[in-house]
């Protein structure tokens, strides 16, 4: 199979290829020496139109490995800058990615098709453009589990082997992931386009009709436009830290305008509720452990804002000789400071339906945590305990924290109960998931896998994508990770 050859597997259109030149450099993929299909997300490609059992011809392993490119499809390695760890970098890009174009679902969204691990594009930096299986299955659990908890998320159709190894710490068979979001600009393409003279006017109008089309035609768009992206953002963080999600790596070109995750690399969900608590082995700092994700992610937008100043200025000074920055930094600036005020809005809105309580009570929700912060006990259990107590029993919770330690806490909890104890129970059973993509178990499903099993990749997949429906046959599958999985594990970007 050559890249000479090309496919009709797929219907794409190239809006951002055809719209934003500038914006990206033409790359058609590496060829790879023995592509085969390994999982393929059959519920997603229906979503999507597509005929799940074609995705495992040959055919489209040739696609999805990046060898062989779609009939009339424009592939592109798309163009960003970024601030990672705080320092800017003026040219990233997709190193070792590429976007074949954008696919139209059933229902008429626009969605992009995007290869990660298909080679070393102009932006590789020295890497070779490659990836490895275990971390692209990686991506392909967590972000799977991250659509299941209902928390907006890029998403996994297909990983497929390349046939040939990559050099790591080891030798290790090469994958490519198929992943699928509602589009792939992130902060960072912003920044790309303020600072290196590309189109930021074109991009920002295409940005708005994808994403926010209701403002197509609104005189204030762009300020609209911002606050949307910041009120998607506060959303979107404040959902990650209901279920106790590190990203791991909120580094600007990691944070989209469509208010999606995306970039799952070092990422883990936390095992024993501390806020401090870090997985990455290159966050040696802290920067985006748990407690800091909020200010962080404000911390990207205002980047944003800065990318935005132009156009802002423009429309408030009537053209770009005499728009009025002055006013536009001030507008953009009162957005950004409601930033916060709308993540702990709704966090305390998910606490509250996690603990079962109706009242504005936020004492009661730091109260807990200050208990849970003394006695690091698993954090998804512990919500999943505490609906046992209603029901009775005591047990679960007693394994986490000790009785005198918690029950002033449960008394004053019992009053504030929305409903009575059985139907609050099963109220906070569906808010709170008892399956997880927990660390020990990712860890084993991918040794395995990489060794040629995908058995333990398959059910664990199965588990954390019905995470609210406790099975008493899966009960591993909720327990706490072993002792080893808890001080100094860490996650990595494998890259």
């Amino acid at each position: 199979m050559t890249s000479s050859t090309t496919s009709t597997l797929f219907t794409l259109e190239n809006t951002y290829a055809r719209d934003l030149e500038g914006m990206y450099v033409p790359f058609a993929g590496t060829h790879a020496s023995n592509p085969e299909v390994l999982v393929v997300n059959t519920a997603l490609a229906e979503e999507l139109g597509l005929d799940a059992d074609a995705l495992h011809s040959p055919e489209a392993a040739g696609v999805l490995s990046g060898s062989v490119p779609p009939e009339g499809a424009t592939t592109i390695a798309m163009a960003y800058a970024g601030h990672q760890f705080g320092g800017y970098q003026p040219l990233l890009g997709d190193g070792r990615a590429m976007l074949l174009g954008e696919l139209i679902d059933p229902a008429g969204h626009r969605r992009d098709l995007h290869l990660k691990g298909s080679g070393r594009t102009r932006f590789a930096r020295g890497g070779d453009g490659r990836a490895a299986l275990g971390p692209m299955l990686r991506e392909y659990l967590i972000s799977e589990a991250m659509h299941a908890l209902g928390i907006p998320t890029t998403r996994a159709l297909a990983v497929t082997a390349t046939g040939d190894d990559v050099p790591r710490d080891v030798m290790e068979p090469g994958a490519v992931l198929a992943r699928v979001a509602s589009s792939h600009i992130r902060v960072g393409t912003f920044e790309f386009a303020l600072r290196q003279g590309a189109p930021l006017q074109p991009l920002a109008d295409y940005t708005i009709a994808r994403h926010y089309p209701e403002f197509v035609d609104a005189d204030d768009r762009y300020l609209r436009f911002f606050e949307a992206v910041v009120d998607r953002q506060a959303s979107l963080v404040a959902q990650w830290m209901a279920v106790g999600f590190i990203h791991g790596v909120l580094n600007t070109d990691n944070t989209t305008i469509s208010g999606e995750t995306i970039d799952y690399g070092p990422c883990a969900f936390m095992d024993a509720y501390d806020p401090a608590t870090v997985f990455s082995s290159i966050d040696v700092q802290g920067r985006y452990a748990y407690t800091n994700q909020p200010p962080v992610i404000g911390w990207n937008l205002a980047r944003f804002a800065e990318s935005l100043i132009p156009l802002v200025a423009e429309q408030l000074g009537g053209d770009s000789e005499t728009g009025d920055t002055d006013a536009a930094i001030t507008a953009l600036t009162d957005i950004l400071g409601t930033f916060l005020d709308r993540h702990d809005a709704r966090l305390a809105d998910h606490f509250r339906a996690k603990i079962g309580i109706a009242v504005d009570d936020q004492d009661l929700i730091d109260d807990l945590q200050a208990v849970m912060r003394e006695h690091r006990p698993d954090f998804t259990g512990t919500f999943r305990a505490l609906a046992e107590e209603l029901r009775g029993n005591s047990r679960p919770l007693d394994d986490l924290i000790p009785r005198d330690a918690i029950a002033p806490w449960l008394s004053r909890w019992r009053g504030a109960l929305a409903d009575t104890d059985s139907a609050t129970a099963d109220a906070m059973d569906r808010v709170n998931p008892i399956y997880i993509p927990r660390n020990h178990l990712v860890d084993i499903a991918l040794r395995a896998a990489t060794a040629g099993d995908l058995e333990k990749f398959q059910m664990l997949l199965s588990v954390i994508t019905r995470p609210f429906d406790a099975d008493p046959a899966l009960g591993a599958y909720a327990q706490p990770a072993p002792d080893e999985f808890g001080e100094g594990f860490q996650t990595f970007c494998g890259t």
